[in-house]
């Protein structure tokens, strides 16, 4: 299958707001300095005309960034009622459904960002069982409006009290319900996808096997 054009545009895009970051991070010519930053408008253009968002947003985002560019880390926590049934949190921004999670902070293990996001946005007191996925986003979860190149670590959880799950804690989520796999509402697949959910609710009822790469 061909790749989609709008996809192509938008790794060439991201690939050169990076090449723009790690250039005026090293650069020491103000001729260099001076294309990096041309660079940078560029790909801000680029992204652009890609989504919704203004170019002004992503001219803003991209410039709010400084250092070597890495990928960042979302991470993403399953909790699963029974055999089937998974809990989702509805996203205040898009009023889709996604696992609970979002950008590790600085500081956080991998494990405690995912504990922190799941209290944040489903109101629960979790532990994390196991690792399930580490997945690249833009070929998993289509980031076709992101700046940047975003890595998903996803995990199994298990509940650590009864107390009922509450959303909005922090102001990101509006709602919050168990789903069937097989019977799922309209997700936020920018967060988290069909196809991840049935790789989680695999591994949480054959959970001997390896991590699910890339």
């Amino acid at each position: 299958m061909a790749e989609d054009p709008s996809a192509r545009l938008h790794a060439v895009a991201v690939e050169l707001a990076a090449m723009a970051q790690n250039g005026l991070t090293y650069a020491a010519d103000r001729y260099d300095v001076a294309r990096y930053v041309r660079l940078r408008e560029l790909s801000a253009e680029m992204l652009g005309v890609l989504s919704d968002s203004g170019v002004d947003d992503y001219r803003r985002a991209l410039a709010a960034e400084a250092g070597h560019a890495t990928p960042k880390v979302d991470v993403r926590g399953a909790l699963f009622d029974g055999a089937d049934r998974v809990l989702l949190v509805r996203e205040a921004r898009d009023g889709k459904w996604t696992l609970p999670g979002g950008w590790a902070d600085a500081m956080d293990s991998p494990t405690q960002a995912c504990v922190r996001e799941f209290a944040e946005e489903a109101g629960l007191a979790v532990r994390v069982s196991r690792l399930v996925a580490v997945h690249d986003g833009s070929r998993r979860n289509f980031h076709g409006a992101s700046p940047w190149h975003v890595y998903k670590l996803m995990f199994l959880v298990e509940r650590l009290d009864d107390a009922p799950p509450r959303a909005g804690l922090d102001g990101e989520t509006t709602d919050v319900a168990f789903f069937d796999c097989d019977d799922l509402p309209e997700l936020s697949v920018l967060r988290s996808t069909a196809d991840q959910l049935l790789l989680l609710r695999e591994r949480h009822r054959e959970p001997v096997r390896d991590p699910d790469l890339d």
